[in-house]
């Protein structure tokens, strides 16, 4: 049997453990801290995405097929409405995707410039 201390070889494993786990967390393996967060942002953004294109595209059908029935032009309003709905979602991803880098809220020409922080190191 080992004359050592119980307690003190469950520390040194205990020790040796937390250095292996460092290591694959420097190494960028999958216990990587932040690993989870980016993922879910990302996650987030494609529903978000998603949503947005598909919602475009049944309210237009939902408005071309009122004014079909409205007017009496089956099918041609949900056509039309149809290309224009993806046109409308088109331009919904577009604009979530082009404004991930940008801050929230607009910027016209009352709003402040507050420049970048390279510009702001006097």
């Amino acid at each position: 049997m080992d004359e050592r201390d119980p307690l003190a070889s469950l520390r040194d494993l205990g020790t040796g453990l937390e250095r292996a786990r460092q290591g694959r967390i420097r190494e960028g393996g999958a216990l990587r801290r932040g690993n989870s967060a980016e993922t879910g942002n990302a996650l987030g953004l494609a529903f978000r995405i998603s949503v947005e294109l598909v919602v475009a595209i049944v309210v237009a059908v939902g408005i071309g097929w009122a004014i079909d029935r409205w007017l009496g032009t089956r099918p041609w309003g949900m056509i039309v409405f149809f290309f224009l709905g993806i046109g409308a979602g088109l331009v919904n991803v577009y604009r979530a995707i082009a404004g991930l880098g940008k801050a929230a809220g607009p910027r016209g020409r009352g709003a402040p410039d507050t420049g970048s922080l390279e510009e702001d190191e006097d």
